[in-house]
């Protein structure tokens, strides 16, 4: 798929690696619905990008509400033939904690913004593309996915996020073989340490400690370069059914 033709859904699409996204495919002359629950920022993209995208309130724990934003991805652009989820909270916390033990409506409402907003988008997006006319080798669209190094080795405090991220993990494969009858790829980028807003707020020694931690090369990673291995994985036509670590070969240690 060439990125001028792609029409992409984008969840937490208004800042951090979603918007980079976008402007990826902006500047190559694709669109984008970007889906977010931050109004300020997703008028501040619009202004950014202009025409080619559009900004939807969306809560992706929501089922009806991820469904309500694919449609209106429809209306606006014809057809929807890239979803990417970007959408996701941190939720750091010990399972025993020093006053009580994690609240189960913490840990859940992790699993539910991450791995079930995940699922959400991947299965309203998929439906969506059933109808799409068949591109090269019969495909219908592209669909990824944010995991995250910490699915792999997550650390003290990380229990709801490692588990929220190895959950999509875990179905991104048996997603790709159910989509196939459809022509519809499904993928996975599990980036390391990357420049967030979070870390923009950190002390600059703590800055230089995380970099510091990256064998090659040593610093953070860029939103831009998720966002151009994103767009590989659109073009590339033969990526199906992988997990993609982006993370300058670190790994978390235990805390």
């Amino acid at each position: 798929m060439q990125l001028s033709e792609v029409k992409a859904l984008i969840t937490g699409g208004v800042s951090g690696l979603g918007l980079a996204v976008a402007r990826k495919i902006v500047a190559s002359g694709g669109q984008a619905v970007l889906l977010d629950i931050n109004d300020e920022a997703g008028a501040t993209a619009e202004s950014e990008l202009g025409s080619a995208v559009s900004y939807i309130r969306t809560d992706v724990s929501d089922e009806q509400s991820v469904i309500d934003a694919v449609s209106f991805g429809v209306e606006k652009m014809g057809l929807i033939n890239v979803a990417v989820n970007c959408a996701g909270i941190i939720g750091a916390g010990r399972v025993l904690g020093r006053e009580a033990p994690m609240a189960l409506d913490y840990f859940s409402r992790v699993m539910q913004v991450n791995l079930i907003g995940s699922f959400n988008v991947i299965k309203a997006a998929g439906a969506a593309m059933e109808s799409n006319p068949p591109g090269p080798d019969g495909e219908r669209g592209v669909i990824i996915s944010t995991a995250s190094v910490a699915a792999y080795e997550g650390q003290i405090g990380q229990a709801a996020y490692s588990a929220s991220k190895a959950g999509i993990i875990g179905m991104t494969l048996p997603i790709a073989r159910e989509f196939a009858r459809l022509g519809v790829r499904v993928n996975t980028i599990a980036p390391g340490i990357f420049w967030t807003p979070m870390v923009d707020g950190m002390p600059e020694h703590i800055q230089e400690s995380l970099s510091a931690s990256i064998p090659f090369p040593s610093r953070l990673g860029k939103s831009e370069e998720f966002a151009d291995l994103a767009a590989h994985i659109m073009e590339n036509g033969y990526l199906n059914g992988e997990t993609i670590r982006l993370d300058g070969a670190v790994r978390l240690a235990p805390k």
